[in-house]
């Protein structure tokens, strides 16, 4: 049956809004010849559209020829204001946007791990409102945080889980209560990893794939066929206790040691670096790990053997370390790969995190090679391009698009 005029209405309306979220202001015309519509269909909408605050007159085009202007219509930016939040053991990074995603403001606030409960979320949630007060935003209409742990598919709250502080659980309700009418979301910190790669980083061409994340601890999200997936309880990617060969124990059903984690964790990183010789960063957690697998990375070219190429003296022997630390790293890394690969055929699995952003193209080049000798299934590995910066750009993403969901929605479907 054809739409009513109402449901017809929206429909053009959302289209235009995408269409200008997508290429930027646009004129009338652009919008008629963009969504086919006839001129008297765009003049309504874009009357509607200004009426409603969500577009206005961002300047004119044509401004370097004779005769009028068309003017240029854009999404007006601070009709909302966002916020996107890093959730880590170690404390919390915030930033605050407009409704396009353009960053207005940035917040940190570090939460030593002896920090109580009520006093880390404080903090956290203090970050927060110095973030919206430096934006200059009266309020928020969403927030987006990624935390590490299970998202509980019915409830979209943290699942309780061991070894992960206590204040992560209490802070998204908290900021539910500290910030009126705002919509929050939590989601896990991988998953957010993967849809920032998928629209904005290394994975922009897929829609199969596979993030395997490489920082404190090791994780992996799962997007098959453009829809990223989450499993019956939320713990698709639950890597860290994948069962590996080359582990002292088996791991267990609170205890991730002894499974894929002992091999390619921050502590197991630096702990290979060490073997082969390498200084020890100065604290053992992503950041520390990343910081030894970069300055191995630097010194190897794409292929794995180290620069200058010779081994008949000391300085050749001292060159070679890298190298050999990064490829048995990498036959670490491919262990966990493979078993994921045996069961999904992704074609393409990206490594992000800090350590994967480090490793860059020598360490993704060797998983891949590794991985062409284990598995007949002829898979890609890319490094990732956003490496720590993924989870607050998924967040952001994850909060611009239940944002606008909303505020492009029919009348009767937005509450308002």
């Amino acid at each position: 049956m054809p739409a009513s005029p109402s449901t017809a209405r929206a429909i053009n309306d959302r289209l235009a809004l995408r269409l200008l979220q997508q290429e930027g202001p646009l004129t009338a015309g652009q919008l008629k010849q963009l969504t086919g519509l006839s001129r008297p269909t765009v003049a309504d909408l874009v009357d509607r559209l200004t009426a409603s605050g969500l577009i206005t007159v961002v300047g004119e085009s044509g401004a370097q020829r004779r005769g009028p202007n068309a003017r240029l219509y854009g999404i007006v930016a601070d009709r909302a204001h966002l916020a996107a939040l890093d959730v880590r053991t170690e404390g919390v990074l915030v930033l605050v946007s407009d409704l396009l995603g353009r960053v207005l403001a940035e917040a940190s606030a570090p939460i030593g791990g002896d920090t109580g409960t009520g006093p880390a979320v404080e903090q956290a949630v203090a970050a927060v409102e110095n973030a919206v007060k430096e934006a200059g935003a009266d309020r928020l209409h969403t927030v987006g945080i990624g935390a590490p742990g299970l998202i509980d598919p019915a409830t979209g709250d943290l699942r309780d889980s061991a070894g992960l502080p206590a204040w992560h659980r209490s802070l998204a309700a908290t900021l539910v209560d500290r910030l009126p009418g705002a919509r929050v979301t939590v989601e896990n910190e991988t998953n957010l990893a993967a849809l920032a790669e998928q629209r904005e980083g290394a994975a922009r061409d897929r829609d199969t794939f596979v993030l395997l994340w490489l920082g404190h601890g090791v994780g992996a999200a799962v997007v098959l066929d453009g829809t990223l997936r989450r499993g019956a309880s939320g713990g698709t990617g639950e890597i860290g206790f994948l069962p590996v060969p080359g582990t002292d124990t088996l791991p267990s059903a609170g205890d991730c040691a002894g499974g894929f984690h002992s091999l390619t964790g921050a502590a197991a990183i630096i702990s290979l670096a060490g073997e082969h010789g390498l200084p020890a960063p100065a604290t053992v957690d992503g950041p520390g790990a990343a910081e030894v697998v970069r300055g191995a990375a630097a010194g190897v070219p794409v292929g794995g053997e180290p620069v200058g190429g010779a081994v008949a003296d000391a300085t050749a022997e001292a060159d070679a370390a890298p190298a050999r630390f990064l490829r048995a790293l990498a036959d670490r890394v491919a262990v966990g790969v493979a078993s994921v690969v045996a069961v999904l055929d992704p074609g393409c699995v990206v490594l992000g995190g800090e350590v994967g952003q480090a490793g860059g193209a020598v360490l993704a080049g060797l998983v891949e090679e590794r991985l062409r000798r284990m598995s007949p299934l002829v898979t890609e590995v890319r490094a990732s391009s956003l490496g720590g910066t993924a989870v607050l750009r998924g967040a952001l993403l994850t909060a611009r698009d239940r944002a606008q969901d909303e505020l492009f929605a029919p009348p009767e479907r937005s509450g308002g």
